[in-house]
């Protein structure tokens, strides 16, 4: 809990990136949880910069705090492949199946973020063999 505690009171990567090159958002309707997570990725798919913002109860936002605290660096494709389990290992079994939804708002986001980012290149690319 005392980790918990930690990362809501001092998140870490918290704050919008203005040069980001998606922002996605998510939220839990039924109880007003709301994140969105920035994306700031190289032309090789590394991810230079990930940050998040929101508002909600402690577990949504220490859990999207604790989550993407170590993405920075990974490239797209990993983050791809990273599964649920990274929730249950950082905040355990118990207080994740307590709420669910809240505990992976943050995960859940950032895998919309890259899906959004992977969908971008794909546009663009399509775009640059039409004008090349």
């Amino acid at each position: 809990m005392e980790l918990i505690l930690d990362h809501f009171e001092n998140p870490r990567n918290y704050g919008s990136l203005e040069s980001a090159d998606v922002m996605q958002e998510g939220g839990n309707p039924g109880c007003g949880d709301i994140i969105q997570v920035f994306l700031k990725v190289s032309s090789v798919g590394v991810v230079n910069e990930i940050s998040f913002s929101g508002e909600g109860c402690m577990l949504s936002q220490a859990g999207a705090s604790i989550v993407l605290e170590n993405l920075k660096g990974k490239t797209i494709d990993e983050l791809e492949g990273i599964s649920a389990d990274i929730v249950l290992k950082a905040l355990g079994k118990k207080l994740v199946s307590t709420r669910p939804n809240c505990a992976r708002l943050g995960f859940n986001t950032m895998k919309k973020a890259v899906k959004e980012w992977q969908k971008l290149q794909a546009l663009s690319e399509i775009q640059d063999s039409k004008n090349g």
